[in-house]
């Protein structure tokens, strides 16, 4: 299947938004506490929400983006709650497709601010947050959801970071259209944390220009296989965020994969505000 033969436009009855909610369930889990339901992904339409979602050429629902709208600060913004696809439909391009239909969505309502937060030890969600759309971290947030009973969050508490996606602005721009700016050599040359995965970093974090903040290649073999080294992998990026991003002595910048050896890096810039400098045009993840 291609993502040509996709159709993706807002959800439009109530079958539908039943199918969200079985989606939903199939995805996070049978015993998920936080599955939204059909009415209020109704309602959330009517008042500048985006429940949408991506159809085969069969109608059956493969994926789906849901969201809410308000204000912050007296400006108004929207809330991405859930983007989701099928296991069996995934590296199709589906998910950038859902979140295009969602930016000109908001884009039409004058919304030109949207956050939402993902797992940071989760590396293929952070290329895809950070350098296919252009989101840039604003925010480290300790078990953000708590126990949600769900498959995909046992073992390990909910931290999340929390990014913020500027529609309008040049660098999401140029990640969605694949321009990408070079992240220098130099900044791939700081010093790693944790220096050691296998034991909790809670050391101060180093004082210079580039830092760069490795995460697991693979988190879900890592939780089934070896859940006390993805416990610690949690707690050394933790320290290592707070100590950084919530306390503004750096913001991130994006996140490479090494073309050599696999690993994968978040790097912080400690100087430079977080708008001169853009992502990285890597290999995908």
């Amino acid at each position: 299947m291609y993502k040509s033969n996709i159709e993706i436009r807002p959800l439009a009855n109530r079958d539908e938004y039943q199918a969200c909610v079985e989606l939903q369930k199939d995805i996070w889990g049978q015993d998920f506490a936080d599955v939204v339901p059909a009415t209020i992904q109704m309602v959330s339409q009517r008042v500048g929400g985006v429940a949408s979602g991506a159809f085969d050429p069969t109608g059956r629902l493969v994926g789906f983006v849901f969201g809410i709208s308000g204000f912050c600060d007296g400006v108004a913004v929207h809330w991405s709650d859930m983007l989701a696809v099928r296991p069996e439909n995934r590296r199709l391009g589906i998910g950038r497709l859902l979140k295009l239909h969602q930016r000109e969505t908001l884009l039409a309502t004058g919304i030109k601010r949207v956050y939402w937060s993902f797992d940071p030890l989760v590396a293929q969600n952070a290329h895809f947050n950070l350098r296919t759309l252009g989101a840039f971290p604003v925010e480290y947030v300790v078990d953000m959801y708590g126990d949600t009973s769900s498959v995909l969050h046992q073992g390990l508490d909910t931290d999340r970071l929390i990014v913020e996606w500027r529609l309008a602005e040049p660098t999401a721009e140029r990640a969605l259209t694949g321009e990408f700016d070079k992240l220098q050599g130099k900044m791939r040359t700081g010093p790693i944390i944790p220096e050691d995965p296998t034991k909790v970093s809670r050391t101060p974090v180093p004082q210079t220009r580039w830092i760069r903040l490795e995460l697991p290649k693979d988190l879900e073999r890592l939780k089934q296989t070896e859940p006390d080294s993805a416990r610690r992998w949690q707690l050394s990026l933790r320290h290592a965020f707070m100590s950084y991003l919530n306390k503004g002595h750096g913001h991130v910048v994006g996140m490479y994969q090494d073309q050599n050896t696999g690993r994968c890096f978040y790097v912080i810039d400690t100087v430079t505000s977080r708008h001169s400098v853009a992502l990285e045009s890597q290999q995908d993840l």
